[in-house]
């Protein structure tokens, strides 16, 4: 049953991710890849106002916030090498029954642009992309 969960969590995600990620072109990526981009900032995701969802890292903490700052996930980042990386799922507000505590996100930052880096994720047996834009300071 926790596969079927996660597989359906992933699809969706997949699908929302997929339709929004298209509208960021990375027509001129980095060569090569500015994966130390992830390390520290702030990130919004294409056509997602800040309200429904953003992320911060800091000192190896990804904090998701979701529903105008009201809920969060936070996570460990656990860095492989510059461009993989693993997040720990550590703590959480948001009430979401397809992400629990304990769980660990692979993460592979695929390819870069300017501030927009794209990252393909896996969980367990799924995998899906997503785009993230680093807001700049």
């Amino acid at each position: 049953m926790k596969h079927l969960k996660i597989g359906s969590a992933a699809l969706l995600m997949l699908m929302f991710s997929q339709a929004k990620s298209q509208k960021t072109a990375f027509d001129k990526p980095d060569q090569p890849a500015k994966c130390k981009n992830i390390r520290e900032g702030k990130f919004l995701r294409p056509n997602y106002p800040e309200g429904i969802w953003y992320m911060t890292i800091k000192d190896n903490i990804q904090t998701e916030y979701l529903n105008n700052g009201k809920d969060f996930i936070k996570s460990t980042l656990v860095f492989v090498d510059d461009c993989n990386y693993k997040a720990i799922v550590l703590d959480m507000t948001a009430n979401d029954n397809r992400i629990h505590i304990g769980d660990v996100f692979s993460n592979k930052i695929v390819e870069t642009q300017d501030n927009a880096l794209k990252i393909h994720t896996k969980i367990e047996n799924s995998q899906y992309g997503v785009v993230y834009i680093k807001v700049k300071k």
